[in-house]
């Protein structure tokens, strides 16, 4: 059975869209790894969950460095569909990945029906990965709030 054109155009989104979410995961994961050596060590040298304002700026920069990995995940994004011929200027593409990658929606620009489905793609990536940092930060807002309340250390050993 040969292939339609319909079925090739359909597979190389899908090839794009899967190296692409592969890539956000690994974006993702090199910004999580030291944020939880990071939580820790301050939970293991005992500055945090004892003082709020400590608590709040370990909070505080987990967040920063999960929103940074999320920024090179939507610029990564906006590489690609400049690779890809949708956008002329980098910026235009980075507005059209950032309303995708946090499921805004781009009703302004509309991409090419050939490469059309890597939006909702992109949407559902970004999902994820917000997904994954909301995880993150509830494990380390639990975490130091195990601590203040001084229950079972056994997540440290």
């Amino acid at each position: 059975m040969a292939s339609s054109p319909d079925h090739v155009a359909i597979l190389l989104p899908l090839g794009v869209a899967g190296t692409m979410t592969f890539s956000t995961v690994i974006i993702q994961a090199l910004a999580l790894e030291p944020i939880i050596y990071f939580v820790r060590y301050e939970l293991k040298v005992g500055r945090a969950g004892v003082r709020f304002w400590r608590d709040v700026g370990v909070i505080a920069g987990a967040t920063l460095v999960a929103l940074a990995a999320h920024l090179v995940a939507i610029a990564t994004w906006a590489l690609v569909f400049r690779l890809c011929g949708e956008f002329s200027q980098l910026t235009g593409a980075l507005y059209h990945s950032g309303m995708n990658y946090t499921t805004l929606g781009d009703s302004d620009m509309v991409m090419s029906p050939s490469w059309r489905l890597l939006a909702p793609l992109e949407a559902a990536n970004g999902m994820l990965m917000f997904g994954v940092s909301t995880a993150l930060l509830f494990a380390i807002i639990q975490r130091i709030i195990q601590t203040r309340l001084g229950e079972s250390r056994s997540y440290d050993t």
